[in-house]
């Protein structure tokens, strides 16, 4: 007859056996992906940091080049055919962590023209003011103290946004100076500012992703892409398998995990702060309106509150 100490010690060792073969397993099947494979959970192409890991480091030039490319067939330009990573910032903690960072990507094209991108995925307000004033800023840089104007290069601003920035039902939309009466006058092509909504790609009822290079790019960008359709735009497009390949190598990186999960908590804490102050501002609003002996269901309207919430105050 087994010692009860015996039976346990047995038991012990069997669950040690099975977690030891679990794991071994997983860590197998890591050591076995093939390049370019999908990892288990897949990191969010168009979270800002992974973004910049991905397409604005030294060594991306392929597959921001055609990202670029995809982008700019809209307005007919010319096929970029090389571009110049500028590396303007360190992915520190304390840089990823700041939710108020802006961690874009900045590139040069071979006719010197400067190129920004910025992913914001939330509406903050004036997105419209805000990228003018990343333009400028771009714009301004590009000229040297007591240099003179014409040594301006030309700047293109592109924005992936997760939200309407511009009343129209294109998620695609470019902005040029052009003359209010005379639509066929450019004042300059030094300004070119894009907005790609992706909420409104992915509401298409079609993705043309045979044809169509920013289509494929627009659908690698959804987090939740299934494996097959992955699969099926890395084997048509190699600049998206680089892509790819490159996010599967950030995500078997123990810090790049540590930053990435870093800048999902800063946006999260950012956003909570900013509904607190929503909603303090909103509560003040409807206080003034009952002074005023406005209808409640007006201040619902007004404020967004319930009628509970008013009714309290």
């Amino acid at each position: 007859m087994e010692m009860k100490g015996d039976l346990t010690a047995k038991i012990f060792m069997e669950i040690s056996r099975r977690i030891w073969y679990t794991i071994h397993r997983e860590t197998n099947k890591v050591k076995q992906r093939k390049p370019g494979e999908a990892v288990m959970q897949r990191l969010k192409p168009l979270n800002d940091f992974i973004f910049g890991k991905t397409f604005g480091e030294k060594g991306d030039e392929e597959q921001l080049l055609s990202l670029l490319n995809a982008i700019l067939a809209k307005t007919k330009h010319k096929k970029l055919v090389k571009i110049e990573i500028v590396e303007h910032r360190t992915f520190t903690a304390e840089v990823v962590g700041d939710k108020t960072s802006i961690l874009d990507i900045r590139a040069v094209a071979e006719d010197s023209t400067r190129i920004n991108i910025e992913v914001q995925l939330r509406d903050y307000g004036n997105m419209d003011r805000r990228s003018l004033f990343y333009w400028s800023r771009e714009f301004a840089s590009g000229l040297d103290k007591g240099g003179d104007y014409s040594q301006l290069a030309n700047v293109i601003a592109i924005n992936i946004v997760n939200f309407e920035a511009v009343s129209v039902d294109d998620f695609h939309t470019v902005f040029h100076l052009w003359e209010d009466t005379h639509k066929d006058c450019l004042l300059t092509d030094a300004l070119e500012i894009h907005f790609i909504d992706v909420k409104k790609f992915n509401a298409l009822p079609e993705k043309d992703i045979k044809n169509n290079s920013l289509h494929r790019w627009l659908t690698f960008f959804d987090q939740n892409i299934s494996d097959d359709t992955l699969k099926e735009l890395m084997d048509m497009d190699a600049a998206i398998y680089k892509a790819n390949e490159k996010m599967t190598f950030l995500a078997n990186d123990k810090e790049v995990l540590r930053l990435y999960n870093m800048r999902e908590m800063a946006q999260i804490d950012y956003n909570s702060g900013m509904k607190k102050v929503r909603d303090e501002r909103s509560v003040e609003i409807a206080r003034n309106l009952l002074e005023m002996n406005m209808p409640h269901d007006q201040i619902a309207k007004a404020t967004g509150l319930t009628l509970e919430e008013i009714s309290s105050l």
